[in-house]
């Protein structure tokens, strides 16, 4: 999955996949720069994993079309109903 920041970004998308984030909205949601944030969109974007919305302003969206980002969604969502112990 990369480094952290594509982490972050891929984990606010897959826990939200029925929402397309603007540029801006991850940035607030994930608390990573702008350019940051937008390098990782153009990386999912390439892998498949996200989709582009060519809209004003440009959003962003998970790809559960994509097999493997399929499973991802399922692991975060499975993880997020965990309560941990210590």
């Amino acid at each position: 999955m990369g480094c952290g920041a594509q982490f972050r970004v891929l984990l606010h998308l897959a826990l939200h996949p029925e929402e397309a984030f603007t540029k801006y909205a991850l940035v607030k949601a994930t608390g990573l720069r702008t350019p940051a944030v937008q390098q990782q969109l153009n990386r999912l974007v390439e892998l498949g994993w996200a989709r582009r919305h060519e809209s004003t302003p440009t959003t962003h969206q998970i790809s559960l079309n994509n097999e493997v980002v399929r499973i991802i969604h399922g692991l975060f969502v499975n993880l997020k109903g965990i309560k941990f112990s210590q």
